[in-house]
């Protein structure tokens, strides 16, 4: 990362955005084929051969009219995708988001010089926002590094959309604003908002045209905790965020009504650089076991979370940090991004702060105090129930494996994320005893304003080989030939998804274009094969690499009854005994437990 700085120098931030190369439409029958494919491992022969005809049908007649009209939109669009994809996966999606969207993870930090400590959560949280403000500030001034492939630079607008930015709820479809601005182009907000018990506060991060320090941050947040724990609790506006999306729009809509000046706040939470929640729990935490404090990050106190906010930075009280970020502006490499330039500086620092103590005459925090009446306190009470009933079906486990990590996977010529996704396919198969449709994601940021597309990881190649797995007649060399028949079947996968030839997003474009022209809908999106095989974001097993650092985080399933599988994976320890900060692969399985909540399939 620091070689990276010194390189930005001579690289801007956003200076390749104007030459990336279009997202393309791919090929028609190409993404039909893919498709057939994909639902084999889900159909028995009659079944297959239905929806082979169905399929065909398509191919022949609509759905080469509604092609040449995606090509049409195209020609038109650098990214014909982008404002569909916000929209239908995000924006028009009225169940609770802050739950079934949001994604959420805890900071690795306790790995090594920030252990679980009662009485450091103000000193630490001052440190880790001001690394935090400094990674905004190179923001502003373009300095982080541009993600590249070899020397392919990505697309790095979702970085734009980190800071000072919000989800805000329509009655049909929700809006987002966005008030981030680099130095070159102008003013940007330079204040955060703080939320505690209830209550919330504002306070300016700059002071005479430089970054406030970690010691004056201090002195905001006792402040702010002083005040919050010698008084009652405030009302809880935030919780409002975590209701359903229109009855969300409606209460807002009431709120401004009530006051005027009620709107003045709510903009200043939107406009805010982020939003800082201090947690009064503590929960347990260990280098083997993330799953209280993932828990508590994913599904905590919803009136100390802005849910429609692009990054709330949670604290605890014994000093432990997380997030948790409104999914619809940004993918989760971007919280990766940062959580990793945060971990690397608090490790660099070795957990301290090495400048002056001195503490400038700053204005104290500002508290932030909605004009509310019995309708709205009813309101909040009626999102927070609803919030925690939907909360308490799901089942959080996050454990570190050790045995072994990239290293070995890849000594061994095979692609450690394959790697991953074939043992979980192996996994599923093993306790269910038939293959589950599965959704990995894939970015496809070589193009303008790319974000993701869909490897479907449950492949014929996968359910040979797991079935081979189970056949106590079958040969090692039988299941290691099918074996690598799958990873090679995955690999490519990936490699035409990232490139633009996925067939999911292709198929989304199609029914769209239908929706849009008032034509019914093709057969090909009611045949139940295209729901069982994951089609319109059924898949029961939703699954992403976070990545081969220390960064974790996770997202509820798609379907209930379904599971999560979130993973980074790491290097093999040297000694063949990991200590703490050496586990080799983490995984966060979150499971719905009851059929009464859905998810919006935006992962």
């Amino acid at each position: 990362m620091e070689n990276q700085l010194a390189k930005s120098n001579e690289e801007r931030t956003f200076q390749y955005q104007d030459s990336l190369p279009s997202l393309p439409v791919p090929l028609l029958e190409e993404s039909l084929r893919k498709y057939l494919e994909s639902v084999k491992p889900f159909a028995n022969e009659e079944e297959y051969k239905k929806t082979e005809e169905i399929v065909h049908k398509f191919q022949n007649g609509i759905g080469e009219k509604l092609h040449q009209k995606l090509l049409e939109r195209a020609k038109g669009k650098r990214n014909w995708l982008e404002e569909w994809w916000l929209n239908v996966a995000y924006l028009d999606v009225r169940i609770p988001s802050q739950l079934n969207v949001n994604f959420a993870g805890p900071a690795p930090h306790f790995e090594h010089y920030w252990p679980p400590k009662e009485g450091t959560q103000l000193e630490r949280g001052s440190i880790i926002l001001w690394h935090n403000l400094n990674y905004w500030q190179l923001l502003r001034k373009e300095k982080v590094p541009v993600h590249k492939v070899g020397n392919t630079p990505l697309d790095m607008n979702q970085f734009r959309m980190l800071f000072s930015t919000c989800k805000v709820p329509g009655i049909t479809r929700d809006s987002i604003m966005n008030y981030f601005r680099t130095e070159s182009e102008g003013r940007s907000p330079n204040h955060i908002v703080v939320l505690c018990r209830g209550r919330a506060f504002v306070f300016d991060v700059m002071h005479e045209g430089c970054l406030i320090t970690p010691p004056e941050l201090l002195r905001q947040l006792m402040y702010i905790h002083k005040k919050c724990h010698s008084a009652p609790d405030g009302p809880g506006i935030a919780a409002l965020t975590s209701e359903e999306r229109t009855r969300w729009a409606k209460a807002r809509e009431y709120l401004i009504g009530l006051d005027p000046e009620n709107l003045t706040l709510l903009e200043k939470v939107q406009s805010s650089l982020l939003v800082y929640s201090m947690e009064d729990s503590s929960p347990h935490v260990t280098p083997e076991d993330y799953s209280e404090i993932t828990a508590a990050i994913l599904i905590g106190d919803p009136t100390i979370r802005w849910g429609d906010k692009s990054y709330n930075l949670i604290s605890f009280s014994n000093g432990v940090f997380g997030c948790n970020c409104d999914h619809a502006p940004f993918d989760a490499m971007v919280m990766v991004n940062v959580s990793y330039y945060v971990d690397e500086k608090i490790l660099q620092n070795e957990g301290r702060w090495k400048g002056s103590e001195k503490v400038r005459d700053i204005p104290l925090p500002e508290e932030l105090v909605f004009t509310v009446d019995e309708k709205v306190l009813n309101d909040i009470n009626q999102a927070k129930a609803q919030y925690l009933r939907e909360a308490s079906d799901l089942q959080i486990a996050a454990y570190a494996f050790t045995s072994f990590g990239k290293k070995l996977t890849k000594k061994k010529m095979l692609h450690p994320d394959t790697f991953i996704q074939l043992a979980l396919q192996l996994a599923y198969y093993r306790l269910h005893g038939h293959p589950g449709c599965c959704y990995e994601t894939a970015m496809t940021r070589y193009f303008y304003h790319g974000r993701t597309e869909t490897v479907r990881s449950c492949t014929a190649e996968a359910v040979r080989w797991c079935q081979s797995m189970q056949g106590p007649s079958t040969t090692l060399h039988e299941r290691q030939q099918k074996m690598l028949e799958a990873f090679t079947k995955h690999n490519k996968m990936m490699k035409d998804c990232s490139t633009g030839k996925g067939f999911d997003r292709h198929l989304l474009g199609l029914s769209l274009i239908a929706k849009e022209e008032g034509l019914p809908v093709p057969e090909l999106f009611t045949d139940p094969l295209f729901t069982k095989s994951g089609g319109g974001g059924n898949f029961v097993l939703s699954t992403s690499l976070i990545g081969y650092l220390r960064v974790q985080g996770v997202v509820v399933p798609m379907v209930h009854n379904g599971y999560g599988f979130f993973y980074h994976i790491r290097d093999d320890s040297e000694t063949g005994h990991p200590e703490p900060h050496d586990l080799n692969i983490q995984g966060v399985k979150v499971v719905y437990l009851c059929p009464n909540v859905s998810n919006s399939g935006s992962t």
